[in-house]
């Protein structure tokens, strides 16, 4: 099939690309490169453009007849949405409607949303399934849940059949070790820490160590980048084939905390570095623990690398790559 994939120059989005390649689907990458890297997009067409552009997208429907869309375009910074939510409802809630909208009138009917965990809030209960009450607290989540709205109400209206990926934190890298995550600045505690035992970093900052978890430090469900890559493929094969709207949650079902990840980072690189004990950050919750076993059960998905070592063992060989 031939599949575009909005935000594909990205961390999750140019993985997603790769593997869309390596199993014989011909993708096309759409980027507009505001914090995607041109050279992360190694397979495929490359198109430098933006969602919001209507006139733009009608241009590349019209040129191309795609089967389905993925969208990985939305920005993810929790902390910023907060200090300016105007532009997360910009690129994340309104542009993405200006794609639907595009898509609807070139009939093109199978999108794959990468949604988050950020939906549900502070959660009620570990693991998060499907059924738990939606109350997102940042403008971040509130943007994603919104587009989930959206297109629920798309499908009843036009047809538009969508499958939505609400994963907790992506992590990892490539297991080849081409492609690894970069973000400017870098939020991510997985690849801050490794920064810290390369060196790139000076210290590595714990946001809060009052939580009510067992060291007092965030739980956190980390997902290796390729099984939330083997999961949208799923999905995506899953709507070529007639199946219903859908949305998941997906994670690996068991979290770990802020001190476990770095302590995980010291035993696989050996090196030492300097913690520092900061303040809690404004909305984040105690744990967010996924429950994945409608999406193991419909769609057949199981993670290949569940273990926090692989995650991180994988995400060290990008990073010293990087020095």
């Amino acid at each position: 099939m031939k599949v575009l994939v909005v935000g594909g120059a990205g961390y999750i989005g140019s993985h997603m690309v790769k593997m869309l390649h390596q199993t014989g689907h011909h993708v096309v990458t759409l980027d507009s490169l505001s914090n995607g890297y041109r050279d992360a997009v190694l397979f495929g067409e490359f198109i430098e453009g933006d969602i919001a552009d209507r006139q733009f997208l009608d241009q590349l429907f019209n040129k191309h007849q795609f089967d389905g869309v993925m969208h990985f375009a939305s920005f993810i910074q929790v902390g910023e949405s907060f200090e300016k939510p105007s532009m997360y409802y910009e690129n994340n809630l309104s542009n993405t409607l200006t794609l639907l909208a595009a898509m609807v009138d070139a009939g093109i009917k199978s999108f794959i949303f990468s949604s988050t965990a950020a939906i549900f809030g502070e959660p009620e209960y570990v693991p998060i399934d499907e059924l738990h009450k939606k109350h997102p607290v940042n403008p971040y989540g509130h943007s994603k849940l919104m587009v989930e709205q959206i297109l629920n109400d798309f499908d009843n209206a036009y047809g538009l059949k969508s499958i939505c990926l609400r994963y907790f934190n992506a992590a990892g890298a490539d297991a080849d070790g081409v492609l690894g995550e970069r973000h400017i600045p870098e939020t991510h505690l997985i690849p801050l820490v490794l920064q810290a035992a390369s060196g790139r970093r000076n210290n590595i900052s714990i946001f809060g160590t009052d939580y009510d978890t067992p060291d007092g430090t965030c739980i956190r469900d980390y997902i290796h980048i390729e099984d939330i890559c083997s999961a949208h493929l799923l999905a995506l094969e899953s709507l070529f084939k007639g199946c219903e709207s859908r949305a998941y949650n997906m994670g690996n079902g068991q979290g770990y905390s802020v001190r476990e990840v770095i302590d995980m980072v010291k035993h696989i690189t050996g090196a030492d570095f300097k913690v520092i004990e900061a303040p809690r950050r404004k909305g984040d919750a105690a744990r967010l623990v996924a429950d994945s076993k409608q999406l193991q059960a419909e769609l057949g998905w199981s993670p290949k690398y569940p273990e926090l070592e692989t995650i991180i063992q994988h995400a060290w060989n990008w990073e010293k790559k990087q020095t």
